[in-house]
């Protein structure tokens, strides 16, 4: 039985629909131009105007081949090619198509040198295809930014981005896997000083569009950088209102005082490495007690008034069975956690020589996440409740219209490729922790089309409000909607995320105050967002993808695609080899050697005690053995260390045989066979690296 308000509010949508008729059609007579802000010297785009990569399938784009990058990369870094051949030369690149196989999307690829590659880009093909038909298209196209965006094949061409990282170190007080930049293993410190530091901060200002980004400060570990509290508050200084830190919690859950810092600095998110419920299935990090770590850490921040986003790396096999009990776990606890952020397994930094039969096998897609939120929750359909994160993309072309001309900075917008990142919007109840998917309530595809005739029109702000609210209304279902949840509720959760009318649901500008965190903290209706973003490495690479990327990196040679920084070309190396700070020989000389929590080492905590609701059913108490049981290696430490064994078996067969040739030939006086060859002529039809080099070493 529902309440009387949602029978009003049914009426209240039928009209809506028919106001919508009469205002659309007079908002397409005489439509404005768009303008042009000052946060860019381009105007605002139309939907018609905004450009699209070639989507769909059977498709070619440029690709690299996974063998030929760490050859090209290494004689860079040896001194034996100059750098500048990234920018004039395309070497490693290759094309590749994508296909469809059996249900499935294929990224396959042929190096003239090195043979065939393919691996899969999606388990289902028709949620492959939603999240590109849904893809509203390109963001404005970078401008003043000549001097930080020149990396040839690799430079980001679209749009400001939405997250700007800036790594302050390479150190780390842990050492796991997987690990996008091998850290604490390259044999050297690479630091950024302070002068470093502001010198990225002011020149990420230049490049417009100018967009309210996200500043994330990461690493190694960005705790460990002693400039880590003034950067974040240096951010505030210069206009980012939204800064965060990625990191493994460790030196949050030891010291209360530094989250409160943090947060008096102007830190406002903590992306929180979270692999899933309990000490379990935390265990691959190696960390005795990390799941305690993760408590107290999010404990700490979030009374420091940091709001917390878990940050969890899925690989298949390792721990593609928590999804569900991390999204169980945001779910039991809506006053600290709203969003989620799950990223699918990336085979670079320690793993970029992964071998097929491990990569294969932990291979993880966006298309399984979308379906084992459903399957192990029950909530979400892939192809109704989930869309590319570009998606948002139309809802920031309306901020940025109702905003104006003279607003000096423009809406965050993710205007990725639709293969780069997906969310799903869930409305929790705080109260009764009822959820429901926003999608199951809301029709997100026409509302999608009919906020972009709202932007077209360009009309001023009351008529743009206007046309949003009446576009909310029309595509709402109040049957479908949380028992508690109105329509009201609806229009003030946009009018809070967006500032469109002004009014006052507690700041985010870096003159907040806790009061302010309290007042935003205070609403009933959790907008939790669950997030994929999956990051490409050397065998799915597609250039189309870095040429949009969202979280460009801040580096002493430019702003550089995360792709590119970290997977494809690998310009992280190479820079960080430009630049090193020290060896580590010379650094711990005049530093010291920082604690590493490694090996099962537990981080020492005051108390593990915590106000999170745990429950006992989804803490796993088990580490997941998928991969045990196939007898497949979990980690490139593991398959390295097989691979010495195997070396060494087969070194001790080919010593036996020889000891075994001597004793037959010396003790028992038996004639030689010519079977193995111990020295002299090799028998007949055998080559030469068939007795000598394969064992030589």
């Amino acid at each position: 039985m529902h309440k009387p308000i949602k029978y009003v509010e049914k009426a209240a949508t039928l009209a809506a629909k028919a106001v919508w008729q009469v205002f659309d059609t007079l908002n397409q007579v005489n439509q404005n131009p768009g303008f042009t802000p000052k946060w860019s010297d381009k105007p605002l785009l139309k939907s018609y105007e905004k450009m699209k990569p070639k989507l769909g399938w059977p498709r070619t784009t440029d690709s690299l081949c996974p063998k030929c990058i760490p050859e090209v990369r290494q004689q860079i870094i040896d001194g034996k090619q100059d750098v500048s051949v990234l920018v004039t030369d395309r070497p490693g690149e290759i094309k590749a198509q994508i296909i469809e196989r059996d249900g499935k999307i294929l990224m396959v690829k042929d190096c003239p040198i090195h043979g065939h590659f393919e691996d899969v880009m999606a388990i289902d093909s028709a949620f492959f295809k939603h999240l590109e038909d849904v893809f509203p298209g390109r963001d404005i196209r970078s401008h003043n930014d000549t001097d930080l965006r020149k990396h040839g094949s690799s430079t980001i061409t679209h749009g400001r981005g939405a997250v700007l990282t800036i790594d302050l170190t390479n150190r780390c007080n842990m050492m796991c896997d997987p690990c996008f930049m091998d850290a604490n293993q390259v044999g050297f410190v690479h630091e950024l000083t302070w002068d470093e530091i502001k010198t990225m901060l002011d020149n990420a200002l230049k490049i417009k569009p100018r967009r309210q980004m996200s500043v994330q400060f990461s690493g190694g570990e960005p705790t460990l950088s002693p400039y880590f509290l003034d950067a974040v508050a240096y951010c505030k200084q210069v206009g980012y209102n939204s800064v965060q830190a990625a990191t493994n919690g460790i030196e949050f859950a030891k010291d209360k005082e530094f989250a409160v810092k943090a947060a008096a600095a102007g830190l406002r998110y903590a992306y929180l490495q979270f692999d899933g419920i309990g000490n379990a299935a935390n265990s691959h990090r190696a960390v005795g007690n990390l799941f305690d770590v993760k408590l107290r850490a999010i404990e700490n921040l979030h009374s420091a008034g940091v709001d917390i986003v878990p940050v969890i790396t899925i690989i298949n096999g390792i721990n593609n069975e928590q999804v569900g009990r991390v999204v169980q776990f945001a779910l039991d606890n809506p006053k600290k956690i709203s969003f989620l952020s799950f990223q699918p397994v990336s085979f670079t930094g320690r793993d970029e020589a992964v071998s097929d039969e491990r990569r294969a096998a932990q291979r993880y897609t966006l298309s399984h996440l979308a379906h084992d939120v459903k399957n192990q929750t029950g909530i979400g359909e892939p192809t109704r409740d989930w869309y590319p994160i570009s998606f948002m993309s139309t809802f920031s072309d309306w901020a940025d219209l109702v905003h104006g001309p003279e607003s000096t900075w423009g809406s965050l917008s993710c205007g990725c490729h639709p293969n780069c990142g997906i969310g799903m919007a869930v409305m929790v109840d705080k109260e009764t922790k009822e959820s429901v998917p926003v999608t199951r309530f809301l029709h997100g595809d026409r509302l999608d089309k009919d906020i972009q005739r709202v932007n077209d029109a360009a009309r001023g702000r009351k008529l743009s409000v206007l046309g949003m609210a009446l576009a909310l209304m029309r595509n709402y279902d109040p049957f479908q909607s949380p028992t508690h949840f109105k329509l009201v509720d609806l229009l003030k959760k946009f009018d809070k995320t967006f500032g469109a009318t002004g009014r006052n649901y507690g700041k985010v500008t870096g003159d907040r105050t806790q009061a302010d965190i309290e007042k935003r903290r205070a609403d009933r209706w959790n907008f939790l967002f669950i997030a994929g973003m999956w990051f490409q490495d050397l065998f799915n690479y597609d250039f189309r993808r870095t040429e949009q990327c969202i979280i460009p990196y801040a580096t002493q040679e430019g702003e550089i695609s995360f792709c590119a920084y970290n997977t494809g070309v690998g310009w992280r190396n190479i820079v960080e080899k430009m630049h090193m700070t020290a060896t580590l020989t010379k650094w711990y000389e005049e530093h010291g050697r920082h604690e590493i929590f490694a090996g099962n080492k537990a981080v020492p905590l005051n108390t593990t005690d915590h106000r999170l609701v745990l429950r006992d059913e989804i803490v796993t108490k088990e580490k997941q053995k998928d991969l045990d049981n196939l007898g497949i290696a979990k980690t490139a430490r593991e398959e390295k260390m097989r691979a010495r064994d195997e070396k060494l078996r087969l070194q001790q067969e080919a010593e036996n045989a020889r000891m075994m040739a001597l004793y037959k030939k010396h003790v028992l006086k038996e004639p030689e066979t010519g079977l193995v060859q111990i020295g002299g002529a090799k028998p007949a039809g055998v080559k030469e690296e068939e007795t000598t080099g394969a064992l030589g070493d």
